[in-house]
């Protein structure tokens, strides 16, 4: 028998998505799990934007669309990047993809070529490196530290940078961390970019989950490299649109026009209803977004004053997202039934098995010794989830 992709037998599987398959299994088999693994609001998708499917539905917009996306959707999209992130784009410029990770995908095979380098800030997203790998790019993590909020520098930028790179993919607000990149830090990066003229992806999905009078900022509106950036947002976290598959890019035309081939060929445009429905999400009102983030920001509050009241954990506060990623490595060496705490993987296992809690380990996303919990679930939960973390850690103390 013939072999298989050797890059895609390397690639490893999603590691947020197995483990909320797993919650979601031991949950049907009656299992009593607290779930802190999936970056998905448990808030309902907006009325009017379910309003708008329906009517869509109804007069029969159940056809194929242009590749790129609907006109009127492309063009509310370089509305709303002028709006709100000062950014320049035609309606041609804008390519509408099946979600954000669709849309990172299609930039990666847009602008890389067999043996191109690109530069990851670790922690990261769990899919980066496994995206820059299927496009036969390489990707360069550069680990950050959690005293400077897990934050790239400008001198670990240029460090990392060689003949080789092709571009710096990272986002802001961060997942897994929550940190947000201030206008002078992302400046300050861009001075780096535009010396070594390399790509940069900005990944803005959490753009309007954001906290304590923080500001997001787009890198790309840096007039001295806007032709060098492509910003990637969508639709599923700050909207509640986590199933309706819309996610988009602006950039210049030609990394579109290259972005929009692979789209053609691979799956042509996104849900026809759900594009309807993101054109009324974009022309409706901000209130349930604002009163979103609020609820997250009081969830933020709450389990990360808890986890921070374990002994012996430390964790930075996010100012963005919805997820916190404790620093767990002061119960490394510890032993509990006769097996040994050497790592975050541990940790989570030990929670799992121990106290029925599904976190994330680090490891997942370039940072050993810590775990993610994400708040985007209900307060219920999290308090049901503070109980069981601290009689868990207690155990091993």
């Amino acid at each position: 028998m013939k072999s298989l992709s050797r890059v895609v037998d390397k690639t490893e599987a999603s590691q947020t998505l197995a483990l909320t398959a797993l919650a979601k299994k031991l949950y049907a088999e009656g299992v009593d799990v607290v779930t802190l693994t999936a970056g998905e609001p448990d808030f309902p998708t907006p009325f009017h934007v379910k309003e708008a499917a329906k009517k869509a539905i109804e007069d029969n917009r159940t056809t194929y669309t242009q590749n790129a996306g609907i006109p009127e959707l492309r063009k509310a999209i370089a509305e709303k990047f002028q709006k709100d992130n000062n950014l320049f784009f035609s309606p041609d410029q804008i390519l509408v993809s099946n979600g954000a990770k669709h849309s990172l995908y299609n930039t990666l095979k847009a602008i890389c070529n067999d043996g191109d380098e690109v530069i990851i800030p670790a922690p990261y997203w769990v899919s980066y490196p496994q995206m820059v790998a299927l496009v036969d790019a390489i990707p360069v993590v550069v680990p950050t530290r959690e005293e400077n909020e897990f934050k790239l520098t400008p001198d670990e930028l240029s460090e990392a940078i060689t003949d080789k790179t092709k571009a710096l993919l990272f986002c802001t607000p961060s997942n897994p961390t929550g940190s947000v990149y201030s206008r002078k830090q992302l400046e300050d990066l861009a001075k780096v970019v535009a010396e070594h003229e390399i790509y940069v992806v900005a990944d803005e999905i959490y753009e309007k989950v954001i906290y304590d009078g923080a500001e997001h900022f787009s890198i790309g509106s840096v007039p001295a490299i806007r032709d060098f950036v492509i910003t990637v947002n969508g639709f599923s976290k700050a909207y509640s649109m986590t199933g309706w598959r819309i996610g988009f890019l602006g950039a210049r035309q030609g990394i579109v026009t290259n972005a929009e081939k692979v789209q053609g060929q691979v799956t042509s445009n996104a849900s026809s209803i759900s594009q309807y429905a993101t054109l009324a999400a974009l022309a409706g009102p901000e209130d349930e977004l604002r009163s979103m983030a609020a609820e997250f920001r009081r969830r933020r509050d709450f389990i990360h004053g808890e986890v921070t009241s374990i002994e012996g954990i430390s964790c930075i506060k996010p100012k963005g997202a919805f997820y916190i990623f404790p620093n767990v490595s002061a119960y490394y060496g510890r032993t509990f039934k006769g097996k040994k705490i050497e790592s975050g993987d541990d940790i989570a296992q030990f929670l799992l098995d121990e106290e029925r809690v599904v976190v994330v380990p680090g490891s997942g996303f370039g940072a050993m010794d810590h775990v993610r919990i994400s708040y985007a679930c209900s307060m219920s939960e999290l308090e049901r989830a503070a109980e069981r973390l601290n009689r868990g850690f207690k155990k091993l103390f």
